[in-house]
């Protein structure tokens, strides 16, 4: 089954749903930015409003009153030209009575062009400097994405310890990661922060239909924030351009990984999409593919 929704000469519209941040390259900055690069056109919801990522120091949040960000979507999902908008992307939410308007948001896009893909990035948490899982969502947040948004979604993007918090299970292996990717109920799972088969690696995992392949490169250290949004948008675009799992996650390893090592070499605290942007296209980055075992449990 092919992911393809536009024709070759006209790209959909992807309807980007995170946060804003004044300074920095995360949420929709870094969304945006990927898509348009790669050709198409986006509608930016914003769910808070921020001067820069919380990791760089408090700062002050604006956050839309969940009447006033219902009516904002429901505008949106009576718009006349909602038969644009061929994908929808979510990422962090600033309440959790957003998550309701956003479900009813996707269920719009989906009655009017029911080809629309749905790639839910549930922004809950990652791992603390122990290696254990830390939650920086309210529990409202993730029970509303878990039950609402999940159960929607084409596609999925959650690191590994978010699906940790999703599935109430504890991994140590990835085929932990793919028996709960495969019980999880999209499509097509990609686990990012995936354990690596390379010594000093790390890797993504992608979960689909009945296979398990896993994408490694060298670990970085003291990476900048923003790799999930990113991956999440640039795995999006390759899959709505056609391409197969496999190549999709390959090309966007790839892409997410050259951007990230050229960052870091400058020594910059935000990813330097804006000097990068021929990454998002063809990047040159080599990233090791395996297939695993699946146990036969992807239905």
């Amino acid at each position: 089954m092919s992911y393809v929704s536009a024709a070759s000469d006209e790209k959909p519209a992807v309807l980007s749903i995170s946060s804003h941040v004044a300074r920095g390259t995360v949420g929709n900055r870094a969304v945006v930015f990927a898509l348009e690069t790669l050709g198409y056109p986006v509608w930016s919801v914003p769910t808070v409003t921020l001067p820069w990522h919380p990791g760089h120091g408090p700062s002050t949040r604006i956050v839309p009153d969940a009447e006033t960000f219902a009516a904002f979507a429901a505008d949106l999902a009576r718009a006349p030209w909602l038969g644009e908008v061929g994908a929808v992307i979510s990422g962090y939410f600033g309440a959790p009575g957003q998550v309701e308007a956003v479900a009813a948001l996707v269920d719009a896009v989906k009655a009017r062009n029911p080809r629309a893909l749905y790639l839910c990035d549930p922004v809950l948490g990652d791992g603390g400097a122990d290696g254990a899982g830390r939650l920086y969502q309210p529990r409202a947040v993730l029970d509303a994405i878990r039950d609402q948004l999940i159960p929607r979604a084409d596609i999925a993007v959650p690191n590994r310890f978010e699906l940790e918090f999703l599935t109430g299970l504890e991994f140590s292996a990835n085929n932990h990661l793919v028996e709960a990717a495969s019980a999880l109920g999209p499509r097509s799972v990609v686990v990012t922060s995936a354990y690596p088969l390379l010594r000093g690696g790390i890797g993504n995992l992608l979960v689909e239909d009945d296979t398990a392949i896993l994408a490694e490169h060298r670990r970085i250290e003291g990476v900048p924030n923003g790799l999930g949004d990113l991956t999440g948008a640039v795995f999006l675009a390759r899959k709505l351009a056609g391409l197969s799992g496999e190549k999709a996650l390959q090309s966007t390893t790839a892409a997410v990984f050259e951007i990230l090592a050229r960052t870091t070499k400058r020594g910059k605290d935000e990813l330097t999409l804006e000097t990068d942007a021929d990454s998002l296209k063809t990047p040159m980055a080599m990233v090791q593919i395996r297939r695993l075992a699946t146990g036969g449990r992807r239905a």
